[in-house]
């Protein structure tokens, strides 16, 4: 369990920290600097990445049970690329601090319990539901990011009356109302949680029974990348390349539209070129070591998807929210307004910390009447 959240930790603070080198580019547009940087983090890196590490990529997604799995994972992957393009427009119109708050606790609430969903569709009821004290603790996670992201579209509506009231409504006057861009926030965050679906789906449990060194059963990408001689760390790399590359597709019509529409290809015909490009690849990698690293630490325990996918997220808002104070959003709002942002984000920090207690063991899960093979899987962590 802790291998599995200190990735999910690493992989927040490097989603919540990939975008700064953008802010030191010279002569782009804002469509030059996001298209540019869509088009390597979904397509480049990843492509540079698995074809150069992983073996045998032929008979991975050649792989029957890989293979049956893909439509679903790159439609979940589509909807994932409108999501992250409605998050873009979100912050856009509320800024980061609230933009990530709002987008990133609607994925928190919706993709944690999307797995637990995915799994009683295909075990029933009785089998795909996890223990009792283990659901009660998940559902009383959930509901606590949900009263954080309550508190945080209140804070987003005073902070709008507040500026307001400072005068700074002519400043705005081009953006759309404040109400309008937690729409859109909520609304992308909520089909950008089919990453996680995807990401599910691409490592379901084998029907087959066979089994890890911890018990639990083998995911199909994991019996695809170890059957074809890779390590097992490299199921993260196998799943995020049909992940990319499909939610990429809709990112890089969005953009080149954007370009056109905007006149803005002339801009990358710049002397800061080189330097531009050095900058947005980092980006680039740190945005997909960032979705690997989660996957990894997804892959490292039971009810990953659900207990990692809350901490990475919620890593990224803290580190989102503090970049917004430190770049002075929240400068003209009241106390009240700040007061209900820290409680918002207080309420999302202690929902993840219930996530990830459901995942500790207990004795209700170690009585002496379990199998060997499912003692190991529930005190090893």
């Amino acid at each position: 369990m802790f291998t599995g959240v200190l990735w999910a930790l690493i992989a927040g603070l490097m989603l919540g920290l990939y975008a700064l080198p953008g802010k030191f580019t010279k002569d782009f547009k804002e469509e030059n600097t996001w298209g540019l940087f869509f088009m390597l983090t979904m397509f480049v890196v990843p492509i540079i990445a698995t074809f150069v590490m992983l073996k045998s990529m032929g008979d991975i997604y050649g792989s029957p049970d890989v293979k049956a799995a893909l439509p679903v994972m790159i439609i979940s992957s589509v909807l994932w690329g409108i999501g992250v393009m409605m998050w873009g427009k979100a912050i856009h119109h509320i800024g980061v601090s609230l933009g990530f708050s709002l987008f990133i606790g609607t994925i928190i609430f919706i993709g944690s319990i999307l797995p637990i969903g995915i799994d009683v569709s295909k075990k029933g009821l009785a089998e795909g539901l996890p223990p009792t004290n283990t659901l009660i603790l998940i559902l009383i996670g959930i509901a606590v990011v949900l009263l954080g992201i309550i508190f945080n579209g209140r804070a987003g509506l005073m902070r709008e009356a507040d500026e307001k009231k400072e005068g700074e409504t002519k400043e705005n006057s081009g953006k759309k109302s404040m109400a309008a861009g937690i729409v859109i926030a909520v609304v992308g965050g909520l089909l950008a949680t089919f990453f996680n679906v995807a990401n599910t789906i691409g490592n379901a449990p084998n029907k087959l029974g066979i089994l890890n060194d911890a018990g639990d059963l083998k995911g199909i990408m994991e019996i695809a990348v170890t059957d074809a001689g890779n390590p097992g760390w490299m199921v993260a790399l196998a799943l995020m390349f049909p992940i990319f590359l499909s939610g990429g597709v809709i990112m890089a019509g969005y953009f080149g539209w954007q370009l056109s529409s905007k006149k803005a290809w002339g801009s990358f015909k710049t002397p800061h070129f080189g330097k531009n490009f050095v900058l947005i690849f980092i980006m680039a990698f740190f945005h997909y070591t960032a979705s690997a690293a989660y996957a990894y630490g997804a892959s490292r325990f039971d009810l990953g998807p659900v207990v990692v996918y809350a901490i990475f997220n919620t890593t990224c808002v803290v580190v989102a929210v503090v970049s917004g104070i430190v770049t002075k959003e929240w400068i003209n709002a009241s106390d009240k307004a700040k007061k209900a942002l820290y409680t918002g984000l207080a309420c999302m920090v202690l929902g993840v910390m219930v996530l990830t207690a459901s995942k500790l063991p207990s004795s209700q899960d170690t009585v002496p009447e379990t199998t060997p093979a499912t003692v190991t899987e529930e005190v090893e962590v």
